[in-house]
């Protein structure tokens, strides 16, 4: 029997994985490593790293205090690397209409009770509420993957981010 060993990375180890095809066509697959993918982002850069119709799932570097976002629908926010709080305020009013996708970012401190913080390390997800505003901030870079809708903030760089090899060649 062969033995399989699962490595998990992060920011400061990640190796550049791959997709070993069996019987299918390698254009059907892409292929990103989020680590690597939030190494070279900005921070709080909400790059596309899954997509799937409408929803999405965004790497995020998270390094030192970001923006207050809000979404007209849940978020979940799932720590891959490091530690980061997430600071929560119930909004008075809504501040994003019900149709407006994805995530928005909000200017200057919400208006609202403050609901809490969650402090999340590697493997902790939180969900990030409809009717709430939310913060994160990392006093050392770590790693977010959050899973929300295709909106304004979102960033595809898919020829940058997605494998190469035989793929390109066609």
């Amino acid at each position: 029997m062969t033995q399989r060993r699962t490595r998990f990375g992060s920011l400061d180890h990640f190796e550049k994985g791959g997709v070993q095809v069996l019987a299918d066509d390698p254009k059907n697959y892409a292929f990103s490593n989020i680590f690597e993918v939030a190494a070279r982002s900005d921070p709080y850069e909400k790059v596309l790293v899954g997509k799937n119709l409408q929803y999405v799932l965004e790497a995020i570097r998270a390094d030192g205090t970001s923006p207050w976002y809000a979404a007209a629908h849940d978020e979940a926010a799932i720590v891959m690397d490091g530690e980061v709080e997430i600071r929560l305020v119930k909004l008075d009013r809504p501040l994003v209409t019900d149709d407006h996708p994805g995530t928005t970012a909000l200017e200057g401190q919400p208006g609202g009770h403050t609901m809490g913080r969650i402090v999340a390390r590697r493997g902790h997800m939180a969900l990030l509420p409809k009717g709430a505003a939310y913060q994160f901030h990392a006093a050392r870079p770590g790693v977010v993957l959050l899973q929300t809708m295709q909106g304004d903030l979102s960033i595809e760089r898919w020829k940058e981010i997605c494998q190469k090899g035989s793929m390109d060649q066609e």
